[in-house]
């Protein structure tokens, strides 16, 4: 099993596809990179050399952020909008959406289950 940038690649998958299971390498990356090192599209992950894998591993931490520094990176900029105070920082702060997002319905997934509004009863009208 190849590890590259900290994370174990799958060894069934096209080289292509294992490497996006790398946090901050999409497809556009990973195909970026299998033409910069000569890797043709078809080779599985398990075929691949040491040298060839020592490769991809230079050319990942020349030319890309990847892993703990891109988190790292994402996490303090969200805590630098937070300090700041500005909308976009307060949003985050809250945990409501922060691109503009309507919250009347929707919304569930950064604001939680649904709570239950304390005294407020459906009432059953005469027929």
């Amino acid at each position: 099993m190849a590890r590259i940038a900290g994370v174990n690649i799958p060894t069934q998958k096209r080289v292509e596809i294992a490497l996006t299971y790398i946090h901050g390498i999409g497809s556009t990356k990973a195909k970026e990179i299998c033409v910069k090192v000569g890797i043709p599209r078809e080779r599985r992950t398990n075929q691949l050399t040491d040298d060839e894998i020592a490769r991809i591993r230079e050319a990942i931490d020349r030319s890309y952020r990847v892993e703990g520094d891109l988190r790292r990176e994402t996490a303090m900029n969200i805590k630098r909008l937070m300090d700041l105070g500005c909308y976009r920082g307060l949003r985050h702060r809250k945990g409501l959406p922060v691109r503009g997002q309507r919250t009347h319905t929707n919304a569930r997934t950064r604001k939680g289950p649904a709570r239950a509004i304390a005294g407020k009863k459906r009432t059953v009208a005469p027929s």
